[in-house]
């Protein structure tokens, strides 16, 4: 999965995912949830330390830049364990 840099505001809330040298500004509320990590299906035993099995996803709708003529992608980005930031899992489509 790709690392991507999710900015935020005051608040908390995404503001905009700097992926491949593009700026994708949200449009539109995103959407959080967390999912079970099957960790039993790549490791013997759950990490040592770890006692997080859950993972944090967000659905974002963004747009290429400030261009409000350009469309909104839309955008499921996983939270890294390891490292606190953010991977694209998918790119689910493109706004008519």
């Amino acid at each position: 999965m790709e690392h991507v840099v999710l900015r935020s505001s005051q608040d908390g809330s995404p503001v905009a995912v700097l992926r491949g040298g593009r700026e994708w500004i949200v449009g539109a509320e995103p959407v959080r949830w967390f999912e079970r990590v099957n960790w039993w299906e790549s490791q013997r035993r759950m990490p040592r330390g770890r006692g997080r099995v859950d993972v944090e996803v967000l659905r974002v709708q963004a747009r290429l830049g400030h261009n409000p003529q350009s469309g909104l992608v839309t955008m499921e980005l996983v939270r890294d364990g390891e490292g606190g930031g953010w991977r694209v899992r998918d790119v689910l489509a493109a706004a008519a």
